[in-house]
């Protein structure tokens, strides 16, 4: 079974992401475009959210009018740390959001991925989940999130992210191929150290201004 991979292409988009690659641009300003392509994102990735109709009153009349269905529940999990990013942003689109949260890091001797922190709402096998984090690189840190989000059963996981590179969409999919990931763009390849090329750097450190 394949993955279902959707490169959002919104002018919008990638006029904000070309402006997060430069290097010029600074903290604060990389913060307000990762925030604002994130509500962007968030519109293409609920699109297929189900409406009911509801009798409302508007100031001339009345009229059976469309809202989201009510069991339509949802959760935001943010990978820790840059995937705070992106949580800004949805949930500035979905405030009713619950959200989540996942902390990993990479073992500098055995490459392995280790959980130093898992958060996630109680009802959340009632819930569809919305991982986010700014890249996929290698892959394996999105497949450890999905790994650990697995085990707790939502009803359904949907991955959002930047910034892909193909080495990683390959290997998330071999994992998890019945997980849609939604980016903004796929790279070229990924570098001997594991960075995404041309890519914009470390989401992380230019977000929170660190090196």
């Amino acid at each position: 079974m394949s993955g279902e991979v959707h490169v959002i292409a919104h002018p919008l988009v990638q006029h904000k992401l070309t402006l997060m690659r430069r290097v010029e641009t600074s903290t604060a300003k990389f913060r307000a475009l990762l925030r604002e392509i994130s509500m962007l994102l968030a519109y293409e990735v609920t699109r297929d959210l189900p409406i009911k109709r509801e009798k409302i009153q508007t100031p001339l009349a009345t009229m059976e009018a469309p809202v989201l269905a009510p069991d339509k529940k949802m959760v935001v999990v943010s990978i820790m740390r840059a995937g705070q990013g992106i949580l800004d942003g949805i949930l500035e689109l979905i405030p009713s959001a619950r959200v989540g949260h996942i902390g990993l890091y990479r073992d500098p001797r055995t490459l392995a991925i280790i959980e130093y922190y898992f958060k996630v709402p109680y009802d959340v096998i009632e819930r569809d989940v919305l991982v986010v984090d700014p890249m996929i690189a290698t892959g394996n840190t999105a497949i450890a999130a999905v790994n650990r989000l697995k085990q707790v059963g939502p009803r359904s996981i949907r991955f959002v992210c930047l910034l892909a590179a193909p080495e990683g969409v390959q290997q998330f999919h071999r994992q998890h191929a019945d997980v849609p990931l939604y980016t903004a763009a796929i790279d070229e390849h990924l570098d001997n150290h594991g960075y995404i090329i041309p890519g914009l750097g470390d989401a992380g450190d230019r977000l929170f201004g660190t090196s």
